[in-house]
C-alpha cells in the first residue's frame, strides 16, 4: 500500500463493483437496478402526530420492506425534556417512544428485528437490560450495545431500531 488515496472516480468505480457483486449474489440484475425508481419513490417517511418541528431527521423511514427508526431517547413526547430519575425512567420512556414510532408506522415491538443501544455508562447495562427484556419477553431482536459519550440532551440511553414492515408493499 502506497498510502495514497484513490481518486474519487476510482472509489466510485470500486464501490459500484462491490455493489454489483452483492446484487448478483442476491439474484438482482445490476442493469435492471438502473431502471429502478428514484430513491424518493422507494422510501416513505413515517409521519407522527405531535412531532416537534425543525428537527433534521425523520422519526422513521420505510424502505425495502423495513422500517428504520431514528434513535430514541427518554424525552416526554412533544418536548425536548428528558424524564427525570436517571437510567430506569429514561429507559422506560425510550421504549415507549420506540413503541409510539412503530405504532405510527402500523407496526409493533414484535416486528423489531435489530436494535442498537447506546449507554452513557456501560456499567448501567444490567439495569437497562432488565427493563429492555420486559419489552421483548419472547424472541428478542438482534442487538448491539455500546458505551457512548455525549448522547443528545445528556441522555443516559439511546435506542435505534429496525423493524420488518408488516404492511403490504
Amino acid at each position: 500500500m502506497t498510502g495514497r488515496r484513490p481518486a474519487p472516480g476510482q472509489r466510485a468505480g470500486a464501490l459500484f463493483a462491490i455493489l454489483a457483486a452483492i446484487s448478483c449474489a442476491r439474484g438482482i440484475d445490476p442493469a435492471a437496478a438502473q431502471d429502478a425508481p428514484p430513491a424518493a419513490a422507494r422510501r416513505a417517511v413515517v409521519a407522527m402526530p405531535g412531532l416537534l418541528e425543525g428537527l433534521p431527521f425523520s422519526p422513521a423511514v420505510r424502505a425495502g420492506g423495513l422500517i428504520f427508526l431514528s434513535g430514541q431517547i427518554g424525552i416526554r413526547p412533544g418536548t425536548m425534556r428528558l424524564v427525570e430519575g436517571g437510567l430506569e425512567p429514561e429507559t422506560r420512556q425510550t421504549m415507549e417512544n420506540v413503541r409510539a414510532v412503530l405504532e405510527a408506522a402500523d407496526a409493533s415491538l414484535a416486528d423489531v428485528v435489530k436494535c442498537t443501544v447506546f449507554l452513557a455508562d456501560i456499567a448501567e447495562w444490567p439495569a437497562f437490560n432488565a427493563i429492555y427484556a420486559e419489552y421483548f419477553p419472547e424472541d428478542p431482536p438482534a442487538r448491539a450495545a455500546m458505551a457512548a459519550s455525549g448522547l443528545a440532551l445528556g441522555a443516559r440511553v439511546e435506542l435505534d431500531c429496525i423493524a420488518a414492515d408488516p404492511t403490504p408493499p
